[in-house]
């Protein structure tokens, strides 16, 4: 297996973080590009790869996109926010420059597939996965497929519950302080404080506020999906903020529906480096492969 090239796209608003790992998803070259137009960033991860041959390609995106496949804009980023690219088509001058199997997906998913594989979801058969940085997105698995149907999920804009003593007006431009992500995604930090996340002590309330709505992510998506291991990455949660998800967490189930022993069932990513979405994309096109 380890003869075998697979690479890797995470496609993000700042950068795309292009790379190639072994089949024993070993991450053998990395670099890193700026987001800057879709014509100069794209033509970048094709010299990249046209430089560094791979067998398949996986590819996951910053949102929303069309992961359809019968779809006519299967492979574009839709409506999205970021100036620039909104109805690009990522997946058909990559197809047609490198000729190679590809696989394309949400950021998240990607992140999630990683995570089921090599990470957190080892040995369970089910998993939710919820980033938490400049936005707030989530994916689902269940025995190694994704969940979703006519679309990619946006569990970072479903309904939220305000924090008693958060009377933060939100940041979402759709929902304000409605949202997940308009009331827990990284911006909200500094929003509220001056200070950005990165340069404040975590015993800040703020802290508090977010890990209370992480833990009615992980409240919600455990009614509705029962998965074994609910994973949380991104930028803004640390390993500080578990006790409280999971004292949250258990105080919104007040006894209510079983559920394995929290410590096990809430975790933080555990792909080293923050590398869940590369091996994630690695594994996915392996997938095509087989």
């Amino acid at each position: 297996m380890s003869e075998i090239r697979l690479g890797s796209i995470e496609a993000g608003g700042t950068k795309f973080v292009l790379a190639v790992t072994d089949g024993d998803y070993n991450v053998l070259l990395r670099k890193r590009v700026p987001t800057t137009t879709p014509e100069d960033t794209l033509a970048a991860a094709i010299e990249f790869f046209m430089a560094h041959p791979v067998a398949a390609l996986g590819i996951g995106s910053f949102g929303p996109i069309d992961i359809m496949p019968d779809s006519p804009t299967y492979g574009h980023i839709l409506k999205t926010p970021k100036q620039g690219w909104a109805d690009t088509d990522v997946l058909d001058p990559l197809r047609a420059a490198l000729d190679i199997p590809i696989a394309f997906t949400t950021d998240v998913n990607a992140s999630a597939y990683g995570e089921y594989k090599f990470g957190a979801g080892r040995g369970v058969n089910s998993l939710v996965y919820f980033t938490i940085g400049t936005g707030i997105g989530g994916g689902a698995i269940q025995n190694g497929q994704f969940i979703g149907g006519v679309a990619h999920s946006e569990m970072g804009h479903a309904p939220v519950i305000a924090h008693p003593d958060d009377d933060f007006a939100g940041l979402c431009p759709f929902h304000g302080n409605r949202c997940f992500e308009g009331m827990a995604a990284g911006p909200t930090i500094e929003a509220r404080t001056g200070i950005p996340g990165e340069k404040l002590d975590r015993s800040n309330p703020v802290f508090d506020y977010i890990s209370y709505y992480a833990a009615q992510m992980a409240y919600s998506a455990y009614v509705n999906l029962a998965p074994a291991r609910i994973v949380f990455g991104g930028s803004v949660l640390s390993d500080a903020e578990l006790p409280k998800i999971r004292k949250y967490f258990a105080q919104l189930n007040n006894g209510y529906v079983q559920h394995p022993a929290l410590d096990e069932l809430i975790v933080r990513s555990q792909v080293p480096d923050n590398g869940s979405a590369t091996v994630g994309d690695a594994a996915l096109a392996q997938n095509l492969l087989a």
